[in-house]
């Protein structure tokens, strides 16, 4: 293990090193830093704009409001905007290097309108980032969903080349890779489940979320782990100013978010909480078995920061949510992550950021299954636990360049899987082994403004993946039957794989209104959801990569034109892309997921691709804003043990997905809102035909998903009222329909005989949800 880290450290510094001998003129130039921060609460400005009064020099924020400029010595005075936020000027003290801390006012007349992305609003013609969208949670307040819950994971699923895992559920698809080929992030936290109630809410309460940004092209070096997209969602830091309080009540669930400053513009706590109480009204069932049963879902956010002064804060940030479900004494499921962030910044001078973390996560569930009525329960149990430790620098040569580096090691251990029957007497524990991982990774990454209309990113990730004893390694034989095995030792290397991971963006300013942008990243995954079902669900199991079970890798290469329209009112965009997916994991017919010490006997593995066009329209500004996203997108599969090595459709394999939001300010005080979706049905195995064996019938499969589920389309619609303004007090409600022409989409087809004694089937479709009325009301108390 040492030894790897030292290669990783070693080769680490090669890259620093060659970085670095690039000449960075800084002659008759001064560097200022600072923070820009919202003058009501305190709370950081992600990506708020800072240039000079002529716009030759300029940088943003990062994602802790800290911004370092270096300009001309003859400069007077820097410009600081945010939409949103009215523009301020601050003047310069010539010829010296200095910090300017910068408190922006909100821009009433600006709050009625709702954007996307709440950065500058040509951001996708100047910069050499493809295929990102950021969103902030105030932005997508009013777009209906289910239940009338707001929901980012929600809103990100009407982006171009983000396709829903399903009905009403958060899971989601990017560019062909699979739903656990996503890294989503909390406070820089891994989130290994993202989903409440079996998928139809998400775990971000969107009262405690600041600002979320989706990578689904080339995500920076400093991101890696996944194949497909990162989430990356930043929790409010809390109100440092004055103490407000803010939540909604709605018809399945409410929520409470408090913010107090502990010393005021120094430190600040935030609490967050959210329930349901749909198990409130069970009591009231007529059936006893139904009295007895429970459902519900709980999650808490908290935060504090404490800024020390201007070149050191410190945050500390949680989340802990968990799923409950029991039906009488028959069964019970429950499942929950737990994350844990610390975070140090320090500015070490005008041009040197660090920022270090110690970060903990957790997933876990828990099965019960009750036989008899006088017994107890068996219990099956999975889990992942991760502790990393993080080093994250960016440095500022000038207004050019920014050049970002750091470290990232994480300790890994699962739980596959594991039975405990201590209450049931005629049944013994099952356990399959832990299994323990260490992965590193260190990268180096350069954004430089080369012209004027020409602007690039580029670095290396490189990663390390050590799995570990202790643990029992089997060999197979071609029958999937142990032969042999080896026993390692506790901390001893079992395999230890590497991977290079390069990524760039590049950007042609054409104009002020057309540019064209080109990327290409690699990346590598060494952890994989396990699950032979259909869907994915809270069961599933996290499996680590091992000395027989490949890590995964992908190659995207993508192209892209945007233009924005009548002086950035309308932006619109065109992306193609191309996917290489390596050692794709799959399962032999029949395979055994669910406590199975031979379950890495069970996979296989082999190749996909995936390839689309991507169109996006929106209008930003305006009292109609709203967007249109389509993509159209094949993506495949192929492997020697199934399908007779034929490719195969994979099971998200969608042809077109398209949606329309529309969001209409008719004043302060009305708002109405709209969504409609559309998308080619899943790919799906069915039977082929039967056959009768000893009078019974027996399924006949031929191909893999060699079937579509039908066309899934559907209309959300809202309205939304604002309360007159007091002085402490703002309130509103909003009335939504999820489904509004109750179309019955299919969540699963089965078959069964047209009568009793019939040889002939007929389908017989299953849908979940026809027409949900909610209604909700928010407030806010400051």
């Amino acid at each position: 293990m040492n030894f790897i880290f030292t290669l990783q450290m070693k080769t680490f510094l090669i890259l620093f090193i060659s970085f670095f001998i690039i000449p960075f003129s800084n002659a008759q130039k001064i560097s200022i830093k600072g923070t820009v921060s919202d003058a009501k609460t305190g709370e950081a400005i992600i990506n708020a704009i800072v240039n000079t009064t002529d716009g030759k020099f300029g940088t943003v924020t990062n994602t802790y409001g800290f911004y370092s400029i270096t300009v001309p010595s003859s400069t007077t005075k820097l410009r600081f905007n945010s939409i949103g936020y009215k523009e301020k000027k601050s003047e310069i003290k010539v010829s010296k290097n200095q910090t300017i801390n910068v408190e922006l006012e909100e821009n009433i007349n600006e709050l009625g309108e709702v954007t996307v992305t709440g950065q500058g609003i040509d951001k996708n013609i100047k910069v050499a980032e493809t295929g990102v969208n950021t969103i902030s949670p105030k932005d997508t307040k009013i777009i209906p969903v289910i239940f009338g819950e707001q929901d980012i994971l929600k809103t990100i699923q009407l982006l171009p080349g983000i396709k829903p895992a399903g009905e009403g559920g958060s899971g989601f698809y990017v560019r062909g890779g699979g739903a656990d080929e996503n890294l989503i992030l909390l406070d820089e936290a891994p989130v290994y489940n993202a989903s409440h109630l079996m998928g139809f809410f998400s775990v971000f309460n969107s009262d405690a979320v600041k600002n979320a940004k989706i990578y689904k092209g080339t995500a920076p070096a400093q991101y890696g782990g996944r194949l497909s997209s990162v989430l990356d969602i930043q929790m409010n830091d809390g109100n440092m100013k004055n103490f407000s309080a803010s939540g909604g009540i709605g018809l399945i669930s409410s929520k409470l978010t408090l913010e107090t400053p502990i010393v005021k513009d120094k430190a600040s706590l935030i609490l967050s909480g959210r329930r349901t109480y749909a198990d409130l009204f069970l009591a009231f069932a007529p059936k006893e078995e139904q009295r007895k049963s429970t459902l519900y879902f709980y999650d808490l956010n908290s935060k504090a920061n404490w800024k020390i002064n201007d070149n050191n804060r410190i945050f500390l940030s949680g989340y802990f949510g968990r799923d409950v479900f029991g039906f009488s004494d028959v069964m019970s499921m429950d499942w929950g992550n737990v994350t844990g962030t610390s975070r140090w910044n320090h500015v070490f001078n005008e041009k040197l950021f660090l920022n270090t973390s110690l970060i903990y996560s957790k997933y876990d569930y828990q099965i019960g299954i009750g036989f008899f009525a006088d017994s107890g329960k068996v219990k099956l149990n999975s889990a992942i636990r991760d502790w990393h430790i993080k080093e994250d620098f960016q440095y500022f040569p000038n207004s050019k360049n920014l050049i970002r580096f750091g470290i990232n090691s994480v300790y890994h251990r699962f739980t596959p899987g594991e039975v405990d029957a201590s209450e049931v007497e005629f049944l013994n524990d099952i356990k399959v082994e832990d299994k323990y991982a260490f992965e590193n990774a260190a990268y180096v990454s350069h954004e430089v403004n080369i012209s004027d209309n020409l602007k690039a990113i580029y670095g290396l990730r490189l990663s390390a993946f050590c799995v570990l004893g202790p643990g029992t390694v089997y060999e197979f034989n071609n029958r999937q039957e142990p032969i042999d095995s080896v026993i390692y030792s506790q901390n001893e290397i079992i395999k230890t794989y590497k991977n290079f991971e390069p990524r760039f963006s590049l950007n042609y300013i054409i104009n002020k209104q057309n540019s064209v942008k080109a990327a290409y990243t690699r990346n590598a995954q060494y952890v994989h959801l396990l699950s032979n079902s259909t869907s994915s669900t809270p069961a599933d199991i996290w499996y680590p990569t091992t000395k027989l079970v490949k890590p995964g890798s992908a190659d995207l290469y993508s192209v892209g034109y945007y233009r924005n329209i009548k002086d950035n009112m309308f932006e619109t965009s065109l992306e193609l892309y191309y996917k290489d997916l390596n050692d794709v994991i799959d399962y032999r017919n029949g395979a055994n997921v669910m406590v199975n010490k031979y379950l890495e006997a069970e996979m296989v593995y082999g190749k996909g691709w995936s390839y689309g066009a991507e169109v996006y329209f929106k209008k930003q500004t305006g009292k109609l804003t709203g967007w249109i996203s389509y993509t159209w997108s094949k993506t495949e599969r192929v492997f020697e043990e199934i399908n007779n090595g034929l490719p195969f459709s994979a099971k998200h394999d969608r042809t077109h997905d398209f949606s329309i939001t529309a969001i209409y300010n008719l004043n302060k005080r009305l708002s109405f809102a709209a969504t409609w979706v559309y998308y080619t049905g899943d790919a799906v195995t069915f039977p082929s035909g039967r056959y009768i064996i000893d009078n019974r019938i027996v399924q006949l499969y031929t191909e893999r998903n060699g079937y579509r589920m039908p066309e899934y389309h559907r209309a959300d619609v809202s309205i939304t009222y604002y309360n007159k303004k007091k002085k402490h007090w703002d309130s509103s409600w909003n009335v939504s329909v999820y489904n509004v022409y109750a179309r019955k989409n299919a969540y699963q087809i089965t078959f069964r005989p047209i009568n009793e004694n019939s040889t002939q089937f007929e389908a017989v479709r299953l849908a979940l949800f026809s027409i949900i009325p909610s209604v909700s009301y928010s407030f806010t108390f400051q």
